[in-house]
């Protein structure tokens, strides 16, 4: 690579909080209009050496003992903040992993985009109203007008993250830092926003620095790849190169963690839950008077049955009712229709009966950082729910901090880790943590939400097995949600397909893989690098 194509170089870049090194030796270049992919698991560093790159990190107890960051043939290292402040989000613009905490929630989409443009453009008014239509236009928004508005909340994960692509296009950068960008998007939206962050480099000659754990998406969308593990880098070749012939054992694990294999076929299994003509509305529009006057129906006429050992996955884009329906299976939103556990009908139990019930019926949320409270050590977050359901003091303290240590262990993690907190444990630690909650009430059913989407790959074939394993150790019937078809395929038993609130399919898992009859569930697979 010559000099002068060289947009970016990274030389020998290190970085230490206080006197602890945490990264050290990054070295790798970008040339316009190219992608370099940064993977490696959660701790890795690739989102420290990114933020590096935009001098973000929390100077000076942040520092760097060597190595330089030349961006367009100048140091970035050690420059004042206006001369920083003038590259960030003009030259060098940023997408975060997560767009609704990146968004403000209390500013419109509109005013949120307009800063940006305000900063760095000096563009009021009209015209910064106009530009942001076209960059909602650009980004794929539909009837943007309407959207301006609009605040995160309303706008569902792919839009946010629209919207977060949109703000970093504003000032058509040189430079776009894109952190796990589609994690925790559903299929077709993520090939949506790959193919349009292709489209837009194309049309932009823009690099593009994409950290991400997907290394399907490494594969078809990037010219290199740089592979760190705990702080370090190990590799660094042309994309192709590295996938035909790693050179590193750790390159070799991550490209072996893709999930594989298949559920073998339930002999007559017992049904432990079924539920017929469920729907879930929410109101849109009040009268004066409070009256609903306008419902949006967002689960419609479901029936479904999961069988004891089972694994029964639902899958569909964001917004199509997956969520809902599970939080009514568990009685966790107002709903008709019917729900039969173990031959009962949940709709007749009093509400002490359903408390009881709760034990038997757990979920698991999609972040497990969010879902733990960080007030609370990992013994009190597991042991809260014992608690709870032993009203009759059956259990010591003693007895609880016993089946604490006991399920910690189960879940692969060591006993030690009860007296610390959440914050304090990788992502992938975590969720074994809130599998670890559930698990200990000795539930029946468990419903897991996106339990592996913002994990690595080699982190999310643990959890996969985790799960697997206690499933065969405790007969668990798991309800599975997810948008990653390619963890579906090894998990589950059968799938049942969700669009709009409806069921459009459903089957056996490798029916459904493989003779797909619904143009739904076809584009859903054709939208899916497998």
């Amino acid at each position: 690579m010559s000099e002068q194509s060289c947009l970016l170089k990274v030389d020998n870049l290190a970085v230490s909080f206080a006197d602890q090194n945490i990264l050290s030796g990054v070295s790798f270049s970008l040339e316009q209009g190219k992608t370099l992919a940064i993977v490696g698991e959660s701790g890795s560093g690739k989102s420290l050496t990114a933020l590096s790159i935009l001098q973000l990190l929390p100077y000076p107890h942040a520092h760097h003992p060597s190595g330089d960051i030349i961006f367009e043939g100048e140091s970035l290292m050690a420059k004042s903040d206006a001369v920083l402040e003038a590259v960030r989000g003009n030259k060098i613009s940023m997408i975060f992993q997560e767009p609704m905490t990146s968004l403000n929630p209390l500013h419109s989409i509109e005013k949120q985009i307009e800063e940006t443009l305000l900063l760095h453009k000096g563009l009021t008014g009209k015209k910064a109203q106009l530009r942001t239509l076209e960059l909602l236009e650009l980004v794929g928004i539909d009837n943007p007008a309407s959207r301006l508005k609009a605040y995160p909340h309303e706008l569902s994960g792919g839009q946010r993250q629209r919207v977060m692509i949109a703000m970093a296009l504003a000032n058509e950068p040189n430079l776009l830092i894109a952190d796990e960008p589609t994690t925790a998007l559903d299929a077709t939206i993520q090939k949506q926003i790959l193919t349009l962050l292709r489209s837009l480099q194309q049309r932009l000659n823009m690099a593009i620095l994409l950290i991400t754990h997907d290394l399907n998406i490494v594969q078809q969308f990037s010219d290199h790849v740089l592979v760190m593990c705990k702080g370090q880098q190990v590799e660094y070749q042309a994309t192709q190169a590295l996938f035909d012939s790693p050179d590193h054992q750790y390159t070799k694990k991550l490209l072996n963690a893709v999930p594989t294999g298949k559920m073998a076929s339930l002999v007559d299994p017992k049904v432990i839950l079924e539920a017929e003509n469920m729907n879930v509305s929410f109101p849109v529009k009040k009268n004066f008077w409070g009256k609903t006057t306008k419902s949006l129906d967002v689960v419609k006429n479901v029936s479904l049955k999961i069988h004891e050992a089972e694994t029964l996955a639902l899958v569909g884009e964001s917004g199509s009712g997956k969520s809902t329906l599970a939080q009514a299976l568990l009685y966790l939103n107002k709903h008709t229709g019917q729900v039969v556990y173990l031959g009962q009908s949940i709709n007749t139990l009093a509400k002490d009966d359903l408390q009881a019930l709760r034990q038997e019926l757990q979920i698991v949320f999609q972040d497990p950082y969010a879902s733990l409270s960080p007030r609370m050590s990992v013994q009190d977050i597991i042991a809260e729910g014992v608690h709870v359901f032993n009203t009759d003091r059956a259990l010591s303290d003693q007895d609880i901090n016993e089946q604490v240590s006991q399920v910690l262990i189960k879940v692969g993690l060591d006993e030690s880790a009860a007296n610390r907190y959440p914050h304090q444990f990788s992502g992938g630690q975590r969720q074994r943590i809130a599998i670890a909650r559930a698990l200990i009430l000795k539930p029946k059913l468990i419903v897991l939400d996106e339990p592996t989407s913002a994990l690595d790959r080699s982190i999310q074939k643990q959890i996969i097995e985790l799960l697997k394993a206690l499933q065969k150790e405790f007969s668990l019937s798991y309800l599975f949600i997810s948008h990653d078809l390619s963890v579906v395929k090894a998990v589950s038993h059968r799938v049942l397909v969700m669009k709009a609130g409806e069921i459009v399919e459903q089957g056996f898992t490798s029916a459904i893989f493989e003779n797909a009859q619904h143009p739904y569930t076809q584009e859903l697979l054709s939208s899916t690098i497998l």
